[in-house]
């Protein structure tokens, strides 16, 4: 990748200040960038890093004014951050873009539909009627399973398993070691201690647009379906029980459990190592802090939550401060207990 500053104002919308035919050919952070590199200021603790930068380019936000000279060229632009993440994706895409093709060994059955420009790496296991869409890439070791939909520009990395019936949409990345359609967790006691499986017959649904990571498990609804919405970022790590339903543009940290038949809003926010109990529902735009234990309903939209169990977010702040009281407040008490025996003696 070789562009001009004046290519990359183009694209991003900006206003180039310095040389406008400087050219750069690969991306590095700001304190590590050297002359060919293009970075990026978004956080003002690494603002230090301008002034000595070897990058040619730096993208930098509207309203940020320099107190010592910059040699490097300026992009202004009114998100840093988010302008360079357009950059890296666009990056990514030509890094990714001369995949296409079976490679051989992998199975691939007679029934499936595989669209154009596929790429199916080599031990990739394509079952009966599959479907996959054009532009989609499936890589080592994929599993899909009888009847899975694979929609348009779906990336499937090494080692991903698809169960059957499963439908994942266009757009979609997951990432090796994800499953989706695993059974739910799903035993009926039949006395004396003994569980009797109850079958999973249902499937996972996920919409356009979503991205999964490593080693996140998705399962398979008992009946009808679990369904993962458009927009939807999970992280790695992440266990998804039978019947859930997150909702369109909702972001999830890594190590959060949510058990079966709860269903999670439009734009929520959930931090890592969240516990969310079943059958409950979490209302638009709830922000969960790290480690909450979720045991009952959230009703009220876009509030923020913490603490386990659940409370706001400003009483968890209270309660924190108490905490960290208590073993004064308990050598407070042990005197008053103390002096009170003295009294009445």
């Amino acid at each position: 990748m070789q562009l001009t500053a004046h290519q990359i104002g183009i694209l991003l919308e900006g206003t180039v200040e310095g040389n406008p035919e400087v050219t750069v050919n690969q991306l590095a952070k700001i304190e590590e960038a050297k002359s060919g590199s293009l970075s990026f200021l978004a956080n003002s603790k690494y603002e230090q890093f301008v002034y000595n930068s070897g990058a040619s380019i730096i993208i930098v936000n509207e309203d940020f004014v320099p107190v010592q000279p910059i040699a490097a060229t300026l992009i202004r632009v009114k998100n840093a951050y988010s302008a360079f993440s357009v950059l890296l994706e666009k990056y990514d895409e030509l890094l990714k873009s001369n995949k296409t093709g079976i490679e051989e060994p992998c199975f691939i059955h007679p029934s499936s539909e595989i669209g154009k420009d596929v790429y199916i790496a080599a031990f990739a296991y394509i079952s009966p009627n599959v479907k996959i869409g054009d532009g989609s890439k499936i890589y080592p070791d994929v599993y899909l399973a009888d009847n899975v939909t694979v929609g348009k520009n779906v990336t499937l990395y090494s080692g991903v398993k698809v169960y059957f019936n499963c439908i994942i949409g266009d757009h979609t990345i997951i990432h090796s070691g994800a499953i989706i359609g695993s059974d739910g967790f799903g035993f009926a006691n039949g006395g004396e201690g003994k569980y009797r499986k109850v079958s999973q017959i249902g499937n996972v649904i996920i919409e356009e647009n979503v991205e999964i990571g490593s080693n996140t498990t998705i399962d398979r609804a008992t009946m009808g379906s679990t369904i993962i919405r458009k927009g939807v970022k999970l992280d790695n790590l992440i266990q998804i029980a039978h019947n859930v339903e997150i909702g369109s543009n909702t972001v999830i940290a890594a190590q959060t459990g949510i058990s079966g038949s709860t269903k999670i809003g439009e734009n929520c926010v959930i931090g890592g190592q969240v516990g969310i109990v079943g059958h409950i529902s979490i209302a638009n735009g709830s922000n969960i802090g790290a480690k909450t234990g979720v045991n009952n309903s959230i009703r009220e939209e876009n509030l923020s939550w913490n603490g386990s169990p659940l409370m706001s977010y400003r009483d968890s702040l209270k309660s924190q401060v108490i905490i960290k009281r208590l073993p004064e407040l308990e050598k407070r008490i042990l005197e008053l207990e103390s002096k009170i025996k003295d009294r009445l003696k």
